[in-house]
This record gives C-alpha cells, structure tokens and sequence, in this order.
C-alpha cells in the first residue's frame, strides 16, 4: 500500500502538535509521559520532533490525558493558523 504524501499543512499541524506535547511534558520525562499514555518512548519521540505528524486519534487522546490536556486545548492549538 502506497502511502500519500503528507501536505504542507499536515506537517505543520504535525510540528504544531509535537510543540504542544514538548510544552506541556515540561520537565516530566519523555519514558514517565509514554508509560503514562501506554506508548513507547520512541513514538512519543517521533510525534515530539515531527517524524510522526499524523498519530492516531487514540494515541493524541491518550497523550492528552497523560497530559492533563483536554482534545478539545489539542485541538485549537493544532488547528491551522488563519492566514
């Protein structure tokens, strides 16, 4: 199966989510928030820096819980900026 291509704005929500999750981890560790989440370290990692900008909506909701986020904070800070 041939993936598409992400669009610019896709990428950009994408950056957008990993700051959002690297502001509001703070000074927990990336391993005590995925524990927290039920994810590995790792894919936190990949949607913090980017490599993942389009995680499934179970593992933004888990992060945001792990978080003390709500989806609907998630939500308007990765929304596209209006131009």
């Amino acid at each position: 199966m041939v993936r598409t291509p992400l669009t610019p704005e896709e990428r950009e929500r994408g950056e957008r989510l990993g700051q959002l999750l690297r502001e509001a981890r703070g000074g927990r560790s990336m391993i005590e928030v995925a524990a927290s989440a039920g994810l590995s370290a790792e894919t936190l990692r990949k949607i913090e820096t980017g490599r993942a900008p389009t995680p499934a909506f179970f593992t933004v909701a888990a992060l945001a819980g792990a978080l003390g986020l709500s989806l609907d904070e998630v939500l308007a800070r990765c929304s596209a900026v209006p131009a």
